[in-house]
């Protein structure tokens, strides 16, 4: 009887297994002026140190043209007002002078060119912050409410993210030795050759984890699409303990019905001091149990989903050594940031500043950068706070500074009131083209159009001002969090979309396939008759996604 065939390992295996540092020639590609890119392997080593090699795709006709990204570790999205200030410098001197807030609390630097690669790197860590984890096969940022409007909690809360986001970092000294010394590791020395992290091994995760804190009744992170998702149970202002979900995942890719979106399942109860424990217990569930021979298929969420939530709860308690209590109850109502000023549960105040598409940059009329960076100047005690939503929070704000505030912001031609109109301040989009690799269509440079085109149509069947989910990006990858919108467009190729509906507005519902291919032209002749359906057949107060799910969804599965 034959032996079985080995199995055949993803080749991000392989390299991780023969470079367990993940300095791969990393140092020595920058120091090499002859050098115009990073090699395939170094790409993906790259990803660990929190960069992704890319190119301008409006410019491929006349060959590529590589820059970076570089994203940003800022756990639960907080800086301090020197920190932006940095952040700001390193964005207009090395990178495209603009900042964009990602759906994971974190800033991501584009446009960057390989030589002004490491001065970017030293100075986020420079100022204290990292970027080392924001991507990779390890757990990449975690978030954290970044609201302090509704409980004295969130400050044990915010605590807590950051506990876990140091717990579960990488430990490979090659960062360091990188972008700190500049120096290249020696990858025959036999301390380099035989490093395993302590918690990660030599190999890592077969694929990315993620961590996500919330405080019901907001459900502002969007907390069931994470891997593991920590819900706090507040009681008398006091934080006593989390349910843990777990399993959650957006990314999909067209025409493979084995990937698809999952929401998390939750599990149980902890006391914040198991916390460690348990995180550990579910990353060690995907480093144990994830699917290291396809790439699309290595997320904990299927590991869940095949092995089901009885064995996912024995595994981490015997891993965590704790019994999970049983859930204790909670809702969720919203998934929206707070704009405008309100009043902190301390007695300060916050701003709530919506960003469109979470590009922080000016444009004529609307100077929203250099505002901001006026506004880190000269308040230098105030918190700058990034949401999942793509919006930007001043907090800590004094009563007596909010009248500068206000000054700084009406002289760039930024609002406080009214900022956006309903379908803009509900939206979401990931980067997409130009410098998304995997882009299929646009999606940050199409949106902000394509949703007034919309709210034409709403206009049109009596239905202005209507609050509707939407999303969009450039792929299934998932990276706006598309599956959980009310309508989202997905790209599948230049100018045409696969389009999703029936999402919630508090986040605990996926939505469906509504039409595998829709154009951007033909948005009109496929959307007003179903507005128009939805204005006479909504009960009352009903959103679009509710009336989706109960009506045309129902429909389109009944053939």
């Amino acid at each position: 009887m034959s032996a079985e065939a080995p199995v055949k390992l993803t080749h991000n295996e392989e390299i991780k297994t023969a470079i367990p540092t993940l300095a791969g020639t990393i140092a020595a590609t920058i120091a090499d002026p002859a050098a115009d890119h990073f090699s395939d392997d170094d790409n993906q080593f790259l990803k660990f140190h929190g960069s992704y090699q890319q190119d301008d795709r409006d410019l491929r006709k006349t060959g590529k043209k590589y820059i970076m990204m570089v994203r940003s570790r800022v756990p639960g999205g907080v800086l301090t007002a020197q920190q932006w200030q940095v952040f700001d410098d390193l964005s207009s001197k090395y990178a495209n002078n603009t900042l964009r807030v990602t759906t994971r609390q974190t800033i991501q630097f584009h446009g960057i060119l390989k030589s002004n690669l490491r001065a970017v790197v030293k100075g986020i860590n420079d100022s204290l912050l990292s970027t080392l984890a924001a991507c990779g096969d390890v757990n990449r940022n975690v978030l954290a409410p970044p609201t302090p409007a509704y409980t004295q909690a969130r400050e044990q809360v915010y605590a807590d993210c950051k506990k876990v986001a140091l717990a579960l970092a990488p430990k490979t000294q090659a960062y360091h030795s990188i972008w700190i010394d500049g120096v290249q590791l020696d990858l025959n020395a036999n301390e380099n050759k035989d490093f395993a992290d302590p918690l990660y091994g030599k190999t890592y995760l077969p694929r990315k984890f993620k961590i996500a804190f919330v405080i019901p009744p907001v459900n502002d992170l969007d907390v069931y699409t994470n891997c593991l998702g920590l819900i706090a149970i507040v009681e008398n202002d006091q934080l006593v303990g989390y349910n843990v979900c777990v399993g959650g995942g957006m990314g999909r890719s067209h025409g493979n019905d084995a990937t698809y979106p999952r929401l998390a399942d939750v599990i149980g109860f902890i006391t914040p001091d198991k916390l460690v424990d348990v995180a550990k217990a579910v990353l060690a569930i995907h480093r144990d149990f994830g699917d290291r021979t396809d790439r699309k298929h290595a997320r904990l969420k299927y590991v869940i989903a095949e092995r089901g939530v009885d064995w996912a709860r024995a595994e981490i308690e015997q891993r965590a050594g704790i019994t999970l209590a049983p859930s204790k109850p909670y809702n969720f109502t919203t998934t929206a940031d707070l704009l405008d000023w309100r009043k902190a549960v301390d007695g300060t105040w916050f701003l709530g500043l919506f960003v469109t598409t979470g590009r922080v940059k000016d444009v004529q009329g609307h100077a929203l950068k250099t505002a901001l960076r006026q506004v880190a100047d000269k308040f230098p005690t105030i918190e700058f706070r990034l949401s999942a939503n793509q919006n930007v929070i001043l907090a800590n704000v004094n009563e007596a500074d909010k009248a500068g505030i206000n000054a700084i912001l009406a002289e760039h031609g930024v609002k406080v009131e009214n900022q956006a109109s309903v379908l803009l301040a509900a939206s979401m989009a990931c980067p997409a083209l130009p410098t998304c690799g995997l882009a299929l269509g646009e999606s940050e440079r199409m949106l902000p159009g394509l949703l007034e085109r919309i709210e034409k149509l709403l206009a049109e069947v009596g239905l202005p001002n209507e609050e509707i989910i939407i999303r969009s990006t450039g792929c299934p990858n998932g990276c706006a969090r598309p599956y959980m919108a009310e309508i989202a467009f997905v790209g599948k190729a230049p100018g045409r979309y696969q389009v999703w509906l029936g999402g919630d507005v508090a986040g605990t519902r996926l939505n469906k396939i509504w039409k595998d291919v829709v154009k951007e032209t033909e948005l009109e002749n496929e959307f007003h008759p179903v507005f128009t359906r939805f204005a006479k057949e909504r009960t009352a107060g009903e959103r679009f996604g509710d009336w989706c799910e109960r009506v045309l969804l129902k429909e389109l599965a009944a053939g």
